[in-house]
């Protein structure tokens, strides 16, 4: 029922230390094994939250915790994009949303791209943990697994590369989500920020149990059932950095909310964006390997030809190494096949 799953969402978490990833490595869930076969795919209702350090501090992490065979995961890399049925393996059309920051609290929780299983973590600067000096904020905020903003791609109608983030979510329900907790929702629309000249979008999308989620089909749905809802969500995109000392936030494509068949796309560009991202680092350690198999040159030469740069180092993320490219290509395979079935079931109410 609604009232249980709340209760649910709002339970304590546990303090616990999460076992660390073994050789540093992560698995795409949906891979190949070692042994050639296929693992399950991750379900949100399969993932705890374990919190790891003192709360309130630096050391402070959330992590996701696989309750069916007790490992820990990341929420980026190993949660698929699109909900799966788990009885019939087919997408649902709804997406799994990784909430870092509940709505009615002001902490800046957000995934940790740089660090290994990806924990969520309180943003920090000038060794101070961040909170929003504008207050609480008003909606359930996070982002969508396995998508990434890549700054190398300009989007034709921004002009501008992408803020090297997955994905980010503004959850519009009624339910405040808990950090590190996951919920399927339904896409309604998207809106452009650009942030110190980086392309930073924001969709917008509703829990899939949400009361609001059955009459809810579309970005005017929105604006014309719950008026005031999309204008206070650009309001405080645009104002929050005002009491830190900067200027407003601007907005691309004439401020205005884009449609749900746009959010689409853009949700399907940043999954292509991941799936490269996660295929290049794959090539990197494949070729890394190659390299280290290969007798030492001593030649002065040698020595001093500059070494390639690895594809995620400029960058600044922690994405898994896989053993095998064979397991990224399965795994991207899988997911392009349920991102095809998924936004053709996501654009049917």
């Amino acid at each position: 029922s609604l009232a249980s799953a709340s209760a649910a969402l709002l339970s304590p978490m546990p303090t616990l230390v999460p076992a660390a990833a073994a050789g540093g490595r992560l698995f795409l869930r949906g891979g190949a094994s070692e042994a050639g076969g296929m693992k399950r795919v991750l379900s949100h209702q399969d993932i705890d939250t374990e919190v790891h350090g003192a709360v309130d501090t630096a050391d402070t992490r959330f992590f996701a915790k696989d309750t069916v065979e007790a490992e820990h995961r990341s929420l980026w890399h190993d949660l698929p994009l699109f909900e799966v049925d788990p009885e019939t393996m087919k997408p649902t059309g709804a997406i799994n949303f990784v909430c870092e920051i509940p709505k009615w609290t002001r902490k800046k929780f957000e995934l940790a791209t740089s660090e290994p299983l990806n924990p969520i973590k309180q943003d920090q600067k000038k060794g101070q943990l961040r909170s929003f000096k504008k207050g609480d904020i008003y909606f359930n905020y996070g982002c969508f697994p396995r998508t990434w903003e890549d700054p190398d791609f300009v989007h034709p109608e921004v002009g501008v590369g992408g803020d090297n983030d997955p994905l980010d979510v503004c959850e519009i329900g009624l339910r405040q989500i808990n950090t590190g907790k996951v919920r399927p929702v339904k896409v309604l629309g998207v809106l452009c920020m650009v942030d110190e000249g980086e392309a930073d979008w924001k969709i917008i999308a509703i829990d899939r149990e949400d009361p609001w989620a059955q009459l809810l089909h579309d970005i005017d749905d929105v604006q014309k059932l719950l008026p005031g809802t999309l204008d206070t969500i650009r309001e405080w995109f645009r104002t929050y950095k005002i009491p830190d000392g900067k200027p407003p936030n601007t907005f691309a494509l004439g401020e205005q909310f884009m449609d749900r068949a746009y959010a689409l796309s853009v949700v399907h560009e940043t999954h292509r964006a991941w799936a490269r991202l996660v295929r290049g680092n794959a090539e990197d350690a494949l070729e890394q390997t190659k390299e280290d198999a290969k007798p030492a040159d001593p030649s002065p030469a040698a020595a001093a030809a500059p070494k390639p740069r690895k594809f995620t180092m400029k960058r600044n993320l922690s994405v898994p190494a896989l053993d095998a490219l064979r397991q990224v290509e399965t795994s991207m395979v899988s997911d392009e096949q349920s991102l095809t079935a998924a936004l053709e079931k996501a654009k049917i109410d």
